[in-house]
């Protein structure tokens, strides 16, 4: 009646069926014949090689075109690539370490030598960004869990600073200090 997600229909039979036979000890065969809704099968959108080209070629050589680029040569995620570290690009090697990616697992993606040259004009537009606020006495970036109490400097070190960094500064609500 209220039309939700098959999934969500399912876990609520489920739930139902545990609560009477294993709860209330009472076996309610009806319940177990009771129909279950079948999930939509969605097929992925995919864009042909051309399509991509298009559109990485509209997106220009900007800093948006060039995560865009890192995006679909690497295979990283949004958010892999917006929250990439500087110490995690490896250039001599040619790889980038995607930390805490989905699942929350580390993993090594392969760089495409046709982004060397930007993304190294990258890290020295953000070299430049990570140098004022040291000038400025900033407090640095955000470190994940607790490896701010374990390095007390990481957050203040070029290795720890973003490659894509916020064109403003930002306040970190848990602490209320710029970052």
């Amino acid at each position: 009646e209220r039309r939700v997600a098959a999934a969500t229909h399912r876990q609520a039979l489920s739930a139902l069926l545990f609560l009477y036979r294993e709860v209330l000890g009472v076996e309610m065969p009806w319940l177990q014949e009771l129909g279950r809704p079948v999930p939509h099968r969605r097929i992925p959108v995919v864009l042909t090689h051309v399509e991509v080209q298009a559109l990485l070629t509209r997106m220009g050589d900007g800093v948006t075109g060039l995560l865009a680029r890192l995006l679909y040569g690497t295979g990283m995620r949004l958010l892999e690539g917006v929250r990439l570290r500087v110490k995690d690009v490896d250039l001599v090697r040619q790889v980038i370490v995607v930390r805490d990616g989905k699942g929350g697992k580390d993993r090594v993606v392969m760089l495409p030598r046709s982004l060397d040259a930007p993304l190294r004009a990258q890290l020295r537009h953000a070299h430049a960004l990570w140098q004022e606020d040291r000038d400025h006495g900033r407090s640095g970036v955000h470190l994940p869990h607790a490896l701010a109490a374990k390095y007390k400097r990481a957050a203040e070190s070029w290795p720890w600073f973003w490659v894509f960094p916020a064109p403003t500064l930002s306040s970190d609500p848990r602490s209320a200090s710029g970052s």
